[in-house]
């Protein structure tokens, strides 16, 4: 009895911490193969969305596919996001909403506006899978996985991964509570064996789904841009939101460019037009940098201007249309290298690159570099005098050794066809 004490006494509150996690993981998977043998007996699958940010929705083609056949009935549940207060939370679950419509999907919003009350997706939708969309904290208890022990639990990344933040995005309680994570890569693979606690036992490698619609022969975007001259040419400028530079990533130039953006787009005003299109989280944190007001302001010169627009929500089509892309975001750095048009990457520092990870250097390599004001005015000029792109032939080797891992099919074919098989 003694020495049991002296083992409890010794260990570190970390420990403890650890243990309990553990628990909860051998829990959660040790009850899978129930939820599994109830659910082939099922004719209708039901398949619950848990969206939070229609900005990163990265299922459309799965969803899709999911609609078209008879084993599946798929909903997405538009989930509030809390970090920043009601304001926020009520105009982000409204602008979900109005994305879902758009495409005419069955969903369901987690706040009834008139009463308070929240959806209760246990009982209401009864799910037999789950698909998150982020593994953070962002959102109400009852919309995270420690609610759902009775789904197949599952999880795209809600970007694909480039960052060094491996612990973050493969070793969360969540990410070793799910039944299946579907990775981009061989390589993020290997990431998610070297950090999860379960050593990636509950991977696949699919392909990464966000990207599935640029890969896409006979998809036919249509055109978001206000000026409909292809002459113009039509550049994104998509900034992060880590504009505090103490923060873990510090990826982000927008104080640096902030006020210079709106005035070369003035500048060029008959040879280029520019798309802001910043991080979901960004508009929040200038709200507490700025001040609302002029937070405000500077979206709405966005959302005016002549040869400058805002895009907040869906950006496929806005990428597929584009002759260029200015980026200092993490998932961009990969997703955008598939429309295959020139892309520059800005600078904070020398030490960006070491921000990333294994695939997201390679990634970054494909990118041009800007380091200063020159530097973004030799590129913009270089796009619209259509000069050389330098990075051309080492971004269409980075799209083929990414379809190389894929096969045949698509990400999201790859995910049905693995769910399927589990359900036979």
């Amino acid at each position: 009895m003694d020495k049991i004490r002296e083992i409890i006494n010794a260990l570190t509150p970390q420990c403890v911490v650890n243990q309990v996690k553990l628990y909860k993981i051998k829990q959660f998977q040790s009850r899978y193969p129930k939820v599994l043998n109830r659910l082939r007996n099922k004719k209708k699958i039901k398949v619950a969305f848990l969206l939070i940010h229609s900005s990163v929705w990265k299922y459309d083609r799965l969803f899709q596919l999911m609609l078209e056949d008879d084993q599946f009935d798929p909903i997405v549940v538009i989930c509030p996001y809390t970090a920043y207060g009601k304001e926020i939370m009520i105009r982000d679950l409204k602008q979900a909403k109005e994305f879902v419509r758009s495409k005419n999907y069955p969903y369901a919003v987690s706040l009834n506006f008139e009463t308070g009350k929240w959806l209760n997706v246990k009982r209401t939708i009864k799910p037999d899978i789950v698909f998150f969309t982020n593994p953070h904290h962002l959102t109400r208890n009852e919309y995270y996985i420690h609610n759902y022990p009775e789904s197949l639990n599952c999880y795209v990344q809600y970007s694909f991964h480039v960052s060094y933040l491996n612990e973050m995005q493969y070793d969360q309680l969540f990410h070793n509570c799910l039944f299946r994570a579907y990775y981009e890569t061989s390589i993020h693979l290997k990431m998610a064996a070297q950090y999860s606690k379960i050593k990636a036992g509950n991977v696949k490698i699919t392909g990464y789904p966000g990207v599935d619609v640029f890969l896409d022969k006979n998809y036919k975007p249509s055109d978001p841009w206000k000026i409909k001259n292809r002459a113009t040419k039509r550049i994104v400028w998509s900034p992060h939101h880590s504009i505090d530079n103490s923060e873990t990533l510090s990826y982000s130039c927008f104080m640096q460019y902030a006020g210079l953006m709106p005035d070369l787009a003035n500048k060029y005003k008959n040879r280029i037009q520019i798309a802001f299109k910043p991080h979901p989280i960004l508009k929040a944190k200038l709200a507490k940098v700025w001040g609302k007001e002029k937070m405000e302001s500077y979206y709405e010169q966005w959302k005016t201007g002549e040869n400058v627009q805002l895009e907040e929500s869906d950006y496929v089509d806005l990428f597929l249309t584009s002759d260029a892309i200015i980026n200092d975001s993490g998932s961009f750095v990969a997703e955008y290298l598939f429309v295959d048009k020139r892309a520059a990457f800005t600078y904070n520092d020398e030490n960006v690159a070491n921000r990333f990870n294994e695939f997201g250097k390679i990634a970054l390599s494909c990118y041009e570099k800007i380091s200063d004001e020159n530097d973004l005015l030799k590129f913009i000029e270089n796009v619209i005098n259509e000069k050389r792109d330098l990075k051309r032939e080492i971004r269409k080797k980075f799209i083929n050794d990414y379809l190389s891992q894929l096969g045949t099919s698509s990400a999201s074919q790859n995910i049905l066809t693995d769910l399927k098989n589990e359900l036979v």
